[in-house]
């Protein structure tokens, strides 16, 4: 139920730095500016729904988004929906799942070290993979190195 266009659009989570998710969206089509929105969140069937505790908001104070801390991912299958009101009646709501491991932004590489000789004009290169919050295996990290020769 709900007016039409008033939904949200643009639905958009992004973990970063292990354990911050930043979810925005774009108001509904037909939204005014007395239009709020709020988001609840279960991060799997296990736990509980909650609802988000540091909006992000627009010009008007209209809720676009949401910043969490502390998510742990594993492999969760995690819950959204945003609804709200307008002019006191109910907005179309917007419901979606995410699984949490898919949308995390994963930190670059740690500890790169680089030993050239110029006897052999060889050069070592090594590191250690990035942090991440689940455990996977080492073999499923992918690395490209770009090489400028100064």
């Amino acid at each position: 139920a709900g007016m039409n266009g008033t939904a949200i659009e643009n639905f958009v989570c992004v973990i970063f730095n292990v354990s911050f998710m930043n979810c925005t969206w774009h108001v509904g089509r037909t939204a005014t500016e007395d239009t709020q929105y709020f988001l609840y969140w279960r991060p799997s069937k296990k736990e509980d729904t909650t609802e988000c505790q540091n909006y992000i908001k627009d010009n008007f104070g209209r809720h676009t988004g949401c910043q969490f801390q502390n998510v742990t991912i594993e492999n969760k299958n995690a819950s959204f929906l945003v609804n709200g009101s307008r002019s006191g009646r109910n907005i179309q709501p917007y419901e979606t799942h995410i699984l949490l491991y898919q949308i995390e932004k994963l930190t670059p590489p740690l500890n790169v070290s680089v030993n050239c000789t110029e006897a052999s004009h060889r050069c070592s290169i090594w590191w250690q993979p990035p942090r991440i919050s689940r455990v996977i295996r080492s073999s499923c990290f992918k690395y490209e190195i770009a090489i400028e020769n100064k």
